[in-house]
């Protein structure tokens, strides 16, 4: 008794249809995977910052040396500090003081009413670790963070 295998001459040859599919799926897929890690780095970086941010104007405002003498300089430069060792404990790369500002308002410093300390122009590139890959080719953006707290000065 001879059986007859009506699947093989009736549906057309499927090998490698299976490799086609997946190699036209893959890459917006690691396009789409490449755009969420940057992102996220990106939101990463802006979190550390902020928090740093935070935690130096919450310093600032409650730190006093005497009410004669408000905001100092030696006050300024530990909040500066801290912002440096917040964001250098978070992996931030290349960030100094110098993207940090200390700033009274009103601007005299002696008996201010609040204090902000903010992060001025901190450069991002998205697309630094991962290139997004489109059409034209790999690219990168550059984009700047800016975050800042305000905090009422505690006299």
């Amino acid at each position: 008794m001879r059986i007859l295998n009506t699947n093989a001459h009736s549906i057309p040859q499927q090998r490698g249809a299976a490799a086609v599919e997946f190699a036209l799926v893959i890459i917006p897929l690691l396009m789409i995977v490449a755009g969420i890690i940057e992102f996220g780095r990106t939101f990463w970086y802006y979190d550390a910052l902020a928090k740093s941010t935070r935690d130096a104007a919450r310093y600032v405002s409650n730190t006093r040396v005497s009410p004669a003498v408000g905001v100092n300089d030696t006050i300024k430069a530990n909040a500066r500090t801290m912002v440096l060792n917040a964001v250098n404990a978070a992996k931030v790369p290349a960030f100094s003081t110098s993207y940090v500002d200390v700033v009274c308002d009103p601007t005299d410093c002696v008996a201010p009413t609040y204090v902000t300390v903010s992060i001025i122009d901190y450069p991002v590139t998205i697309g630094g670790w991962i290139p997004i890959i489109v059409s034209t080719g790999a690219v990168t953006w550059n984009a700047t963070l800016s975050p800042a707290t305000t905090m009422r000065y505690m006299q």
